[in-house]
């Protein structure tokens, strides 16, 4: 089962700022990121039929590494579809977590089609990346964590910080909050070059975009899913982008003041903060839940990018 990572403050940001933050540490979770609490819900929902003809997903890293190391728990074989950029560190992780790799090129090739095929041929259980009913509530249970914890503390949180990739982790951050924190408003943060999901919430309809040139790999995608589309129209108020230096100043401040490695992914909930104090919009005392996604980054690019 996923850990229950913890949610550290800091007084250096609250100063900065003038909020005070709440950061919720999935970088600390079972293989690195959130994606564990979704993969592994996922797959303990098969029968043991479908467990036994295994399982196979697409991923750029995390949802790799978590179908990896859940299917190999769950004593089930792992065929994980991964691009051929994809970190190197999070290659090597899947592979030593269990999981056969088939490589595809991103920007030529249609990773879908390529599942559906193994599918065909093996009889193998497909878990996506996001929109995936039980991938979204195993998610959830990272925002659901953080709202009991602040609670404890005697906090109501005004404002949750999410990243935004497929919106699986911030659907279910969202149906969490909603429930736990009532009148907390739930933004969602994605990178510049990737705005589909603000594109889409402003527009009332998933726009599909070309795949994104950003350092947040794990946001690299090209379209929100249907399932988490609809739970982002009803509980998200708004999606910010930031800038890939902005991550990098995230990257900076959680690695030197708070001794975390969070990769660039994982900084999209603070640089969106950042953001939105800067601009006044998030007034000085807010109390600000962020999470962290994942710190899956390759030591070598991590340095390159903070040098």
């Amino acid at each position: 089962a996923a850990r229950i990572p913890p949610v550290e403050p800091s007084r250096t940001l609250d100063a900065d700022l003038g909020v005070s933050a709440h950061i919720k540490c999935e970088n600390l979770q079972r293989m690195g990121a959130f994606k564990f609490r979704g993969g592994y819900n996922a797959l303990s929902h098969l029968s043991p039929e479908e467990r036994e003809a295994g399982v196979v997903t697409f991923s750029s890293g995390n949802h790799a590494q978590a179908i990896a190391l859940s299917a190999t728990i769950l004593g089930m074989k792992s065929t994980i579809i991964m691009p051929e950029d994809a970190p190197k560190i999070k290659v090597d992780a899947t592979k030593g977590y269990g999981a056969d790799v088939i490589f595809y090129d991103r920007y030529k090739e249609d990773r879908a089609a390529i599942a559906k095929k193994l599918r065909d041929e093996t009889g193998a259980a497909f878990i996506p990346p996001y929109d995936h009913r039980h991938v979204i509530a195993g998610q959830g249970t990272a925002g659901k964590e953080l709202c009991e914890e602040v609670a404890k503390r005697g906090v109501k949180l005004d404002y949750l910080f999410v990243c935004v990739g497929g919106g699986g982790l911030i659907g279910g951050c969202a149906l969490a909050a909603s429930e736990l924190m009532p009148g907390c408003r739930v933004i969602g943060v994605e990178p510049e070059a990737g705005d589909d999901a603000k594109r889409s919430l402003e527009g009332g309809e998933i726009i599909s975009i070309e795949t994104p040139a950003t350092i947040a790999d794990g946001a690299q995608t090209t379209r929100i899913g249907d399932l988490t589309f609809g739970i982002m129209q009803k509980h998200v108020e708004k999606i910010v982008t930031v800038s890939d230096e902005e991550l990098v100043d995230c990257m900076r401040f959680f690695g030197e003041r708070m001794k975390m490695i969070v990769e660039p992914t994982g900084c999209l909930g603070l640089a969106g903060l950042k953001k939105l104090v800067a601009s006044g919009e998030v007034k000085p005392g807010s109390n600000c839940g962020v999470i962290i996604s994942g710190g899956n980054v390759d030591l070598a690019r991590y340095c390159k990018l903070l040098g």
